[in-house]
């Protein structure tokens, strides 16, 4: 076998493989000859058909099947042969095929890259702590309240916090824009779930009210073509809907579980909650800090496959979090590869450091943790033992938790070696999430 090696551009490796004829040749005549051990064809006993016969009806369909098979392994040895690492499948492109002739194929593919690990020794985290107060769990039980709400038609005109049901249609230089039409769509005034100047257009307006909103989307808007853009939305609105939320009853307990114990239990159980959420808060921003510190000492090139398997990954994600909106607009058209790539690049170079790490220190998965970690999601459900059982009985599920935990044991080792202090915050500063949190 003949290999020769180009490095076209960064990452990117060509390699042109080439493997003589004879050995193509052996091995289509060996599975040919397995074949006619079996092969049935009229007008021949089982096992008896002619060589040539089963040759001739049989040799095409066969050579394609090892010429992949030969391609296949060719390139693991290849690529063994030549010491690499490929990130991500083969382009494979056919120079040579022709029977009789030597197979050659030229592979074009991305390998890791070398990592030259600098730790953050003695580096500065800050740890935040917090006290829960009566007030934030009267905050929280009337956030708690909203998520039961109720909906009731109002015979007024809208108001910042309704929710209202609209047909728009958006046109740009008189013309209307991919995904920038609906009809029967929800939407909550004040959610800021629309571009600016969208919902408070909405206010006032009253059912069966059209209204033409003068916009101009953002300059970071995820379609290039609507950036900065100047529009207008003709904008008609259905109905109004006004939030009635519900009493502190047992009725209202019994939807969180309480059957007895009335409020004081109530307010006991989301403190205990809220409890929870800070020490998750606590930690997951120290683990931002430090991975932050790691990637700001360590530059990394990402492979473009392993970045786009990461973009594809938080594609889905939005789509499944955003199914209603989904399933009434052109979605994948509302989220390019833009949209994510940042995100898909920090995510990689983490993969990529995390891994580097494990690494040279030998760290092994404590499976201890992984235990406690799918119990604690288990924990959040009817029935957990099953919850748990599912996880051991799931490959892909199970390997999420061991990589979460690995991560975990990462972050462990490198807060180690840094200089930890601490800093007192209100309990809503504390669980509100900063950027690098959203966007993992």
């Amino acid at each position: 076998m003949q290999v020769s090696i180009e490095t076209t551009s960064g990452l990117e490796r060509r390699l042109t493989v080439g493997v003589p004829a004879n050995v193509i040749d052996q091995e289509v005549n060996k599975r040919l000859q397995e074949a006619a051990k079996s092969v049935r064809l009229n007008g021949f006993r089982k096992g008896k058909v002619p060589f040539k016969v089963v040759r001739q009806k049989f040799g095409s369909g066969v050579r394609q099947e090892v010429l992949g098979d030969t391609i296949n392994r060719s390139f693991q040895e290849a690529v063994r042969q030549k010491d690499l690492k490929p990130a991500g499948q083969p382009r494979i492109e056919p120079k040579q095929f022709d029977e009789g002739k030597d197979l050659e194929y030229v592979a074009t593919f991305e390998v890791f890259p070398e990592i030259s690990l600098r730790e953050i020794d003695g580096i500065q985290i800050t740890q935040l702590e917090a006290d829960i107060s009566e007030q934030d769990i009267d905050e929280m039980i009337e956030t708690l309240r909203k998520s039961q709400a109720g909906w009731a038609i109002a015979e007024r005109a809208a108001q910042d916090g309704d929710r209202v049901n609209i047909d728009f249609v958006g046109t740009k230089d008189g013309e209307e824009f991919e995904g920038g039409s609906a009809k029967g769509y929800t939407l909550q005034l004040g959610s800021g779930s629309m571009i600016p100047g969208f919902e408070a257009g909405i206010v006032g307006m009253a059912a069966g009210e059209t209204k033409a909103l003068p916009l101009t989307f953002p300059e970071d808007y995820q379609v290039d073509a609507l950036k900065d853009a100047a529009v207008e939305f003709s904008v008609t609105l259905n109905n109004v809907s006004e939030q009635q939320l519900p009493e502190l009853n047992d009725s209202f307990f019994a939807s969180f579980g309480i059957s007895e114990g009335g409020l004081e239990k109530f307010r006991t159980d989301v403190r205990e909650n809220m409890e929870r959420e800070k020490e998750r808060m606590v930690k997951t921003k120290v683990k931002v800090q430090v991975l932050d510190s790691l990637l700001d000492a360590n530059q990394v090139e990402t492979p473009k496959s392993l970045v786009q398997n990461e973009i594809d990954v938080l594609r889905q994600q939005a789509i499944q979090q955003y199914g209603q909106l989904s399933s009434r607009l052109d979605v994948r058209s509302l989220l390019p590869d833009d949209l994510f790539r940042k995100r898909a690049e920090r995510r990689t170079a983490l993969g990529l450091l995390i891994s580097e790490i494990v690494s040279q220190q030998k760290i092994m998965v404590d499976n201890e943790r992984v235990r406690k970690l799918v119990e604690s999601i288990a924990s959040t459900y009817e029935d957990p033992e099953s919850v748990i059982n599912y996880y051991y009985s799931n490959n892909d599920l199970l390997s999420g938790a061991r990589a979460a935990v690995l991560e975990d044991q990462v972050v462990d080792h490198l807060l180690s070696k840094a200089a930890l202090s601490t800093k007192k915050v209100s309990y809503q500063e504390l669980v509100k999430p900063e950027k690098d949190e959203i966007e993992g």
